[in-house]
């Protein structure tokens, strides 16, 4: 298979996120300040539903006795406590500062930046559609994720400006990273069969719960974002990230004790 085959969602995925970008800085502009915050928070609405359909795979996973919600609790408490300690979500900002001066980007770059990124690679889309792109050449579910990926950029690049667009170096740095070292990942999820198990996996299933709780702090960003609210009122969800690779660790620990 060759590179731009297994690539190719994720070629995708970045080309619709500065589209959307694009056409959200050229309607943004002519927009009154009321109908972006609206447009805000319409997004936020829809992000807390895709997060909420999320966290249903918790029901679906137990540690032997423990049930998936308690498993998830436990990761994300470890996790931001670690990400807290590594200043993760101060390095993300730091990150988006620096493409800021770098492009002389202006307005609220850095905060664009990082919201779009969080959203467009935290997700049950982006493992299962970089392993099947990755090791099938199918980009299918990458190209569905393209389509929600472009129409939140659009509304996202209104409110945030071109910081949005900046997002696309994440999504290309993660899907196509994981869409790379899908045999690899696939050798250790899968023991070789079809990427469409991990749709049940219980690892994945943890995982998607816990990505579904993070995106519903998006959805809270977000809403608070379209209400004009103060930056230190929205949820860190940059500092809970090593909770998605403590998830996984925490259930086999839960199944080894029975």
């Amino acid at each position: 298979m060759t590179l731009l085959s297994q690539l190719s969602g994720t070629l995708i995925n970045v080309a619709t996120v500065l589209l959307g970008t694009a056409i959200g800085l050229l309607l943004g502009g002519r927009l009154p300040e009321k109908t972006q915050r609206t447009l805000l928070q319409t997004l936020s609405l829809v992000t807390l539903y895709i997060g909420l359909d999320m966290c249903t795979a918790l029901g679906r996973v137990s540690g032997g006795r423990i049930p998936g919600v308690i498993l998830a609790l436990v990761s994300l408490a470890l996790g931001a406590v670690i990400g807290e300690a590594l200043g993760v979500e101060e390095r993300l900002a730091r990150l988006g500062e620096l493409l800021k001066r770098r492009f002389r980007g202006g307005g609220r770059f850095t905060e664009g930046f990082v919201a779009a990124s969080l959203l467009f690679c935290i997700g049950p889309l982006t493992i299962v559609g970089g392993l099947q792109n990755g090791l099938s050449g199918d980009s299918s579910t990458y190209v569905l994720k393209s389509v929600l990926d472009g129409i939140a950029s659009l509304a996202l690049a209104g409110a945030y400006g071109i910081g949005v667009g900046f997002s696309a170096i994440s999504v290309l740095v993660i899907q196509g990273g994981l869409s790379l070292a899908s045999g690899g990942l696939a050798g250790v999820l899968l023991n070789g069969a079809d990427p469409a198990v991990l749709k049940t996996n219980p690892y994945v299933l943890l995982v998607t719960g816990e990505g579904g709780l993070m995106i519903l702090g998006i959805s809270v960003n977000l809403m608070l974002g379209g209400l004009g609210a103060a930056e230190d009122r929205r949820v860190r969800v940059g500092s809970l990230l090593p909770a998605l690779l403590i998830a996984p660790l925490a259930l086999w620990l839960a199944r080894l004790a029975g």
